[in-house]
Parts: C-alpha cells; structure tokens; sequence
C-alpha cells in the first residue's frame, strides 16, 4: 500500500469516528457526506461498494432469515444471561440517553427512529464499518495478524463510537459488533447478513424501549 493511500485511508477512518458526533450535520444527515467520501475513496483504490462486500445482487432471503436469527439469539443472550451477570460484579449509574426518551415520546418518533435503525444501523455502520474501515485496516497492518489485529481495532472503534448511549451502551456495541464482523466474515465477506442482522436487533431493541420494556 502506498503512503498516499495510507494517509488518505487514516484519514477517512478520523472522518468517519469523529464527524458525526460533532452536531454539524443532525439528525443523521451525516451519513450523506460520509457515504460520499468512502465511495470517492473507493474509487481512489479502483475499488466500489462490491469490494467492500456490497451488492443488491447479493441479497438473498438467506440473509434475513439467518441475521434476524442471530440478532434475536444475540440480544437474548445479552439481556437474559451476559447484562444481569455483569451486574453482579460492576455497579453501573443509570445514564439518561436523549434517544431513548425520543423514541417513547410519540409513535411517530418511534417509527422514524425504526426506520433510522435499518438505514443508518443496518446498511451506513454496516457500509462503513465493518465493509470499509474494517477492510482498510487489515490491508494497512502488516501480515500474518492482520485480520485479528483489524477484527480488535473495529470492533473497539464501533464501540466506542456509540458512546452516546452510556457504557453499557458501549458495552453492548462492543460485543454485538464483533457479531456483526463474525457473520460479515463467516458467510464469505456478504455484508447482507451483517445488516439484516443490525438491522433486526436495531427493530426489537427500538420496540422494546418504546413499549417500556427496556
């Protein structure tokens, strides 16, 4: 890899943590410039959304089914076993999430919370995580490690990223991000499991806080 392509991947991956948090686009309106320069940079590398493990052409009902599956397990398994035993050892404060008291206030947020799960959880953090920044950091690190040194880092940065939503959001993200990764990986580098399955788990955790469950 080239010292152009290096410092411009760096680069991206800075924009791509960094920008949405900073307010200066709201409202997710920060995935539009960010999806553009993943794909200028892409194309920079000769490369397209194809490369990075998506397609329309690759989605198949497969995918739906074995990521809403997954999500369901995943989120199961955080809830009802992996949370209330952390608890037993680590007191954590109740943080107050602005999103969580969005999506109760009226259906209507709720839905358009729902939708924003699938588009900006599901497909964006998808596209750009673990399509994008996890592919560039394991051409950027040096082999024979490179993908489990580049599985460690994105997995961090994905969950450090959702540091909005208190540390057992971070927590959470952590662990289900690296599930995310595994399904990307395991079924030959297909983001459509990764998404569907984001996707889901975004739908059921959105529903659960709107019907007070969570």
């Amino acid at each position: 890899m080239g010292i152009r392509t290096l410092v411009l991947n760096i680069t991206v991956i800075v924009i791509i943590v960094w920008f949405p948090h900073t307010g200066f686009i709201p409202n997710f309106g920060y995935s539009i410039p960010i999806l553009l320069i993943v794909w200028l940079s892409l194309k920079y590398t000769q490369e397209n959304l194809s490369n990075i493990g998506f397609s329309f052409k690759r989605f198949k009902i497969r995918s739906l089914l074995i990521g809403g599956l997954t999500a369901i397990s995943a989120l199961s398994f955080m809830q009802v076993i992996f949370f209330p035993i952390l608890e037993q050892f680590v007191v954590f404060e109740d943080t107050e999430v602005a999103l969580y008291a969005f999506i109760t206030e009226n259906k209507w947020q709720y839905t358009f919370v729902l939708i924003m799960g699938w588009l900006i959880g599901g497909f964006y953090e998808e596209i750009i995580f673990h399509g994008f920044i996890f592919t560039r950091l394991e051409r950027m690190i040096l082999r024979p490690y490179s993908t489990v040194v580049a599985i460690s880092i994105t997995v961090l940065l994905f969950g450090l990223y959702h540091y909005q939503l208190g540390v057992l959001g971070v927590i959470n993200a952590f662990i289900i991000g690296g599930i995310y990764l595994g399904l990307y990986l395991f079924y030959e580098r297909d983001l459509w499991y990764a998404i569907c399955c984001h996707g889901v788990y975004n739908t059921v955790v959105v529903t659960m806080i709107y019907f007070g469950y969570l």
